[in-house]
């Protein structure tokens, strides 16, 4: 009855495949089998209702709440005298869990890294859930704000998010030294019965790195099984860490046997506070500590100690709930085959790259989750009321007063689409300088766009913001690559946000949008992924800011944009240089062949020979490059894909009296590329050119409304060109 087993190998089932490892067609084959379980279950549960609808009053009143049974228990004799009886009556009588009911899930996340483990846990959990989600997220300051956006974004139904400050938690637990790779936030799963509301009474606690095989709802129908003062549910250690004989001299914590693993946990709050959880670990970790000096395993070493002394605490859970993959692990004792499999935890610093003969199968496993598409995880719960989202609704209102006959209602669309975004992606460490002049570049990319990063960051050494629009494969493909650069792993203040691929149009502006709100310069330098900027423009620019006053006046300071059609390219190191290129024809003023009108405000043959900045005005079609303050209006969203995308913002800015000036001694040029999918699109698609022609005049008459009489001139110059 939930006395503390020993870690045994369960009974394997004879007809079930056997895994052979490493192959694609295998990962391939475990998705389509985890679809397959997951209809065999639906469809379980559909003869389980009809069977109790038939049966006794008893068991019709249970009908509503038949959802999903605890297949594994604490007791493992009770088990097999179970399936020895033979008594399949018993299975009506199992736990369950009712079908509405809200699931509670606690995970301390800290930082960049432990944020992009926290999504991969999440969609594990998603995939396979039934019921409505509650995550307690104790985050960092950088964990919230990535966090918060990430699920505001990703509006998945029956999801409630609350966070709670991991920061404000620290004097709780700082006075424990401890060795663990995770730090004082390691140690917070101590001190939940404090943090978590009073009137929670139960949670599931999980650590980042774990992967659910199986619906979250068979673990939370465990807590039925507790008895007496059982308040932890743990997983007995998979390794011999805490016996002692890892190594000469290694003196583990004291523990129960092998002792348990903290990376997943029953917590029965209501009874621990009753039994004053907190002066229990706190009494136990003082006295350890006289000798101990240091936690080696975190929070771990804590619990353990507490079980050691109070084994009536623990109901032992299956192991199957928490198989450990660490250096040393004993998990393969803990399954026979795939069916077997409900949690992995990747316990080990090396994570994916540890050492274990199934290694292959877990990290498929894992890949499936993490390279998986999560919009296709905003799945309605049917039955089941969602709590009111005023954005939701508001998104729902706006699509529903759009005209689904308009031809150009898939361009409409797109401006209220949602697209998830995480922000950044990578490690961000940067301090803008004292000064107050530092400026941020800013651009957004696809992945057909990768290879210019390097690039860019070898000519501009200032803090960069990058929208990346890609699907979550990509992400992951991003990532490897970024990690397998030198160039980009020794930049800490380059900005990573990933915003993930929805519908069919790639959102420009939207992209550009999200770079220019994550920037922590008071100006940025609103540039595109395929220019490379001059060599010393960063503090060119800096000193420009100064010079030109721009903290108190409303300018926007031009850098001239130039192209080459060569591949390779021997950068030009100066005005001069650029200037000798410039006449042999090796360089191009930007889009001369093919649209003069963008840039010729710029006045080139003015710029040639200027020393000082000098004032241009605005003209139909002008679209510089610029650098301007942080406060500047947004990029407008209706404009998506090839064409206008940066004409409009340039033309709001000159609606709200910026000045224009260019810049004498900064360049940037554009690097030849394949012509981009929406390019293709706007040539050879007459409706395409027809839409965003509409979307243009309805733009120019916002811009009269908004601005009054002052904006009428751009309706002039528009007839006029």
């Amino acid at each position: 009855d939930g006395k503390p087993v020993s870690l045994s190998p369960l009974e394997s089932q004879p007809h079930s495949p056997r895994y052979t490892a490493s192959s694609q067609r295998e990962r391939e084959s475990l998705e389509v089998r985890v679809r397959e379980v997951e209809e065999e279950n639906r469809a379980l549960r559909k003869q389980l209702s009809l069977a109790q609808a038939r049966g006794p009053a008893h068991h019709r009143a249970n009908h509503s709440k038949t959802y999903s049974m605890e297949e594994g228990t604490g007791d493992s004799e009770s088990l097999r005298a179970g399936i020895v009886a033979g008594n399949s009556s018993e299975c009506g009588q199992q736990p369950v869990v009712e079908k509405c009911e809200t699931i509670h899930v606690a995970i301390v996340c800290a930082g960049y890294n432990a944020s992009r483990d926290v999504v991969t846990l999440v969609k594990s959990v998603l995939f396979h859930r039934r019921n409505p989600l509650h995550f307690h997220l104790i985050a960092d300051a950088i964990a919230k704000q990535i966090l918060a956006t990430l699920f505001q974004t990703w509006m998945v139904p029956a999801v409630r998010i609350d966070f709670y400050d991991a920061d404000e938690l620290k004097s709780e637990v700082s006075w424990i030294p401890n060795k663990h790779y995770s730090g004082i936030y390691g140690l917070m799963k101590l001190v939940l019965t404090k943090t978590l509301p009073s009137n929670l009474e139960r949670v599931i606690v999980l650590d980042t790195d774990i992967t659910f095989a199986t619906d979250i709802a068979e673990l939370w129908a465990v807590f039925h099984k507790f008895k007496g003062q059982q308040v932890l549910g743990l997983v007995e250690n998979q390794s011999d860490w805490y016996l002692g004989n890892l190594w000469k001299n290694h003196r583990p914590w004291p523990a129960l046997g092998r002792g348990y693993n903290t990376g997943v946990i029953l917590l029965l709050l209501d009874k621990l506070r009753k039994m004053k959880w907190e002066q229990m670990w706190r009494l136990t970790a003082e006295r350890e500590l006289m000798s101990m000096l240091s936690t080696s395993l975190a929070d771990q070493d804590i619990f353990n100690a507490v079980i050691k002394q109070n084994p009536f605490l623990v109901y032992q859970l299956p192991c199957f709930w928490n198989v450990q993959l660490s250096d040393h692990t004993r998990s393969e004792q803990c399954y026979r085959d795939v069916s077997d499999l409900k949690v992995i935890h990747w316990n080990s610093p090396k994570k994916l790259r540890v050492k274990n003969k199934h290694v292959e199968f877990f990290r498929n496993l894992y890949l499936t989750f993490l390279e998986y598409d999560g919009n296709l995880l905003r799945r309605e719960l049917f039955g089941c009321p969602s709590e009111a989202d005023i954005n939701s609704e508001n998104l729902q209102k706006q699509l529903s007063e759009l005209d689904e006959d308009d031809l150009c209602y898939e361009f409409r669309r797109e401006r209220f689409t949602v697209h998830r975004t995480h922000l950044y992606f990578l490690h961000y460490e940067y301090e803008p300088a004292a000064d107050n002049t530092d400026v941020t570049l800013v651009a957004q990319l696809s992945m057909d766009r990768l290879q210019m990063l390097e690039a860019i960051c070898k000519h501009w050494e200032g803090p960069i913001s990058l929208a990346l629009y890609l699907s979550d494969a990509e992400a992951q493909q991003f990532l490897r690559y970024a990690q397998g650069s030198e160039v980009l792993m020794s930049r800490h203040n380059i900005g990573y946000h990933i915003v993930y691929k929805e519908g069919q149009f790639y959102p420009v502006n939207l992209l550009r949008n999200v770079a220019m709100k994550h920037i922590s310069t008071s100006y940025m330098f609103l540039s595109d992924i395929d220019f490379l900027p001059m060599y010393g423009l960063y503090e060119y620019l800096r000193k420009s800011v100064i010079q030109l006053d721009l903290a108190n006046t409303k300018k926007a300071l031009i850098v001239p944009a130039f192209e080459t059609l060569r591949y390779r390219l021997s950068f030009p190191k100066s005005k001069a240089e650029l200037l000798s290129m410039l006449d042999m024809g090796t360089l191009f003023t930007f889009r001369y062949h093919v649209w003069t009108k963008g840039h010729a405000p710029t006045n080139f043959a003015k710029w040639r020979t200027a020393t000082t900045p000098y004032r241009v005005e605005w003209e139909a079609d002008f679209e510089p490059y610029v650098v301007i303050r942080k406060d500047c209006p947004e990029y407008d969203r209706r404009f998506v894909g090839f064409g206008w995308n940066k004409v409009a913002h340039i033309m709001e800015l000159d609606a709200q009296e910026y000045e224009f000036t260019v810049l004498p001694n900064a360049y940037m040029i554009h690097m030849p590329h394949a012509p981009s999918f929406d390019i293709t699109k706007f040539r050879s698609n007459k409706q395409y050119r027809i839409c965003l022609k509409t979307l243009k005049e309805e733009f120019q008459q916002d811009m009269s409304r908004h601005y009054g009489f002052a904006a009428l001139k751009y309706l002039t110059a528009e007839n006029n060109s």
